[in-house]
């Protein structure tokens, strides 16, 4: 059968289409809008199988259930310029055949870059589709639902058997069958979610989910509990959403990127905004009639509201509560994260207290330190990574110790090959024992931070200290360094970094030696790197004033 003639075929069908009710009709103009061009664009690119090829030529399965979301609310809006369409009806089924082809014996799908029969990746795919299933419910339209409800039920069956890899793929699970419960009831779904959450819901005390992941996995976490609470009618099941949302305010810079660095997932060190938080700000400042949610919630919707959300969701359409102000001067300590967070005003800055390089960053406007690191080349292991902190009056002391010994013949003699090397080493007799002592102690000051770097014991080791800088200002005051593309020596006097208007004055600078690169040390940080030199002993004070 050609697309044509299907489209035909179905015009019966969708000329019962029937429009979702009256508190819908609030849906600003230009979320529709959005929806339809994202429509248009999905018309173009379908497949005649169904799926959307990517660029690589590859058929993602995610990318298939965004269409049937994203036209099942256009279908089903009537403010939608495709509203009541015969080929978006014919568009629906095609990629709903595709995903049930997609499908393994057990109801999963595929994640080509990674995951394969994948209970959790077929979770997220539910998301999707299983919205689409619910904005028809609302509808009463028996035409998609029954379109849908095959690939739907068929995976659902699966995720309430399958397994997971990561915490938050609990949570996705368990929405996903939550959604499915929705539309096509089953015991054996609720079983299922009440398994996952008898474990526990692992947000703690500074209201980060296990992996936290600010930009991606808080939003999937949060999404799944507001999804399990309205579903499943179990309000209790926000109380996490709130913490995390809080928690979010102290981890946004003054022009609204996200503090990344704390995170265990792919998201570390990526810069991210807070995008897709639009709907738990948008479902928490009407449910709570919340001031600071409705902030967020105004500040994200214009370009991140979703049609199919505020569809399936008609409340979330109500007129916000009046906005309140968001935290913007403060000093906040996260002792469970291992972060603190400084603020006033336009100016900000990030203290990572352990097990992270990049222990420092600082901005104001597009003046940016993204980071600050030190390494020395002690026996290949130099590179300060902080192992404890310690607050003393208004100052966060990081601190590190390193040993590295010689070895002593074994006695009695043991045969020592290739196999036993590493074993063997341990029973050895350690002598000649180095030892370094390292801490960067971060200060504020009126306008800026002052930054004492310190390294002691092993005399005569060389240190490096890098500034790195976010790319698109101008830098001056420094000579280019030796060898490295992007690096920079401030032998001496202040460095100056302005962007965008904004500057950074930062000081004052000491090269005794030019190596930057130093031997077991992390490579260079992309973009702008300043460097400031030394040998141990070591004890300097760099100001950063904005």
């Amino acid at each position: 059968m050609t697309r044509r003639s299907a489209i035909l075929s179905l015009s019966a069908a969708s000329a019962a289409l029937s429009t979702l009710p009256a508190s819908a009709a609030d849906i600003p103009a230009a979320v529709t809008s959005r929806t339809d061009t994202a429509v248009d664009s999905y018309l173009k690119s379908q497949a005649a199988d169904g799926s959307v090829p990517d660029e690589y030529l590859q058929h993602p399965v995610g990318t298939a259930s965004g269409l049937i979301e994203t036209m099942t609310a256009a279908l089903l809006h009537s403010g939608s310029k495709h509203f009541g369409s015969n080929e978006l009806v014919a568009r629906i089924r095609s990629a709903a055949g595709f995903l049930e082809r997609s499908q393994s014996p057990e109801g999963f799908i595929d994640l080509l870059s990674t995951n394969f029969n994948s209970p959790p990746d077929t979770g997220f795919v539910v998301h999707n589709v299983g919205t689409a299933a619910a904005v028809a419910k609302l509808a009463s339209n028996d035409t998609v639902l029954g379109i849908l409800r095959p690939f739907l039920v068929k995976a659902a069956n699966g995720l309430a058997v399958g397994g997971i890899h990561t915490p938050n793929h609990r949570w996705v699970v368990s929405s996903a069958l939550a959604q499915v419960n929705d539309v096509f009831p089953n015991p054996a779904y609720l079983k299922r979610i009440d398994q996952w959450l008898a474990e526990g819901i692992d947000i703690d005390a500074d209201g980060q989910y296990t992996e936290r992941s600010t930009v991606t996995y808080n939003t999937i976490c949060d999404r799944a509990f507001i999804v399990l609470a309205a579903k499943l009618k179990r309000p209790a099941l926000l109380g996490p959403v709130r913490r995390n949302l809080r928690a979010m305010m102290y981890l946004l810079h003054p022009d609204g990127e996200v503090v990344t660095e704390v995170s265990k997932r792919q998201d570390q060190f990526v810069r991210g905004t807070m995008a897709a938080y639009w709907f738990p700000a948008q479902y928490l400042a009407v449910h709570d009639s919340d001031g600071q949610f409705a902030t967020l919630a105004r500040q994200l919707g214009a370009d991140n509201a979703r049609l199919s959300t505020l569809m399936e969701y008609p409340e979330l359409n109500a007129a916000l509560p009046a906005s309140a102000p968001l935290p913007d001067d403060y000093e906040k300590f996260m002792p469970v994260v291992g972060l603190a967070r400084i603020r006033r005003g336009n100016l900000d800055a990030t203290v990572i207290m352990q097990d992270n390089s990049r222990f420092f960053s600082a901005r104001k406007g597009a003046a940016v330190v993204q980071a600050v690191r030190f390494a020395t080349s002690f026996f290949g292991k130099g590179q300060f990574i902080p192992s404890g902190t310690v607050k003393q009056g208004g100052s966060y002391v990081l601190s590190q110790s390193l040993e590295a010994p010689y070895y002593q013949p074994l006695a009695p003699a043991v045969a020592v090959d290739y196999k036993n090397w590493s074993a063997m080493r341990d029973r050895r007799r350690k002598t000649q024992i180095c030892k370094l002592s390292q801490s960067a102690t971060v200060t504020e000051k009126a306008g800026g931070f002052d930054l004492r770097i310190q390294a002691q014991g092993t005399p005569g080791v060389p240190l490096a200290v890098e500034i790195n800088l976010r790319e698109g200002g101008e830098l001056s005051g420094c000579r280019p360094a030796p060898h490295v593309e992007g690096g920079w020596i401030l032998e001496n006097g202040y460095g100056r970094y302005t962007a965008g208007g904004q500057s950074v004055r930062f000081g004052p600078g000491a090269a005794p030696h030019l190596l930057t690169q130093l031997r077991g040390a992390e490579p260079k940080l992309p973009g702008v790197s300043v460097y400031l030199t030394g040998y141990t002993p070591f004890d300097r004070v760099i100001s950063f004033e904005f």
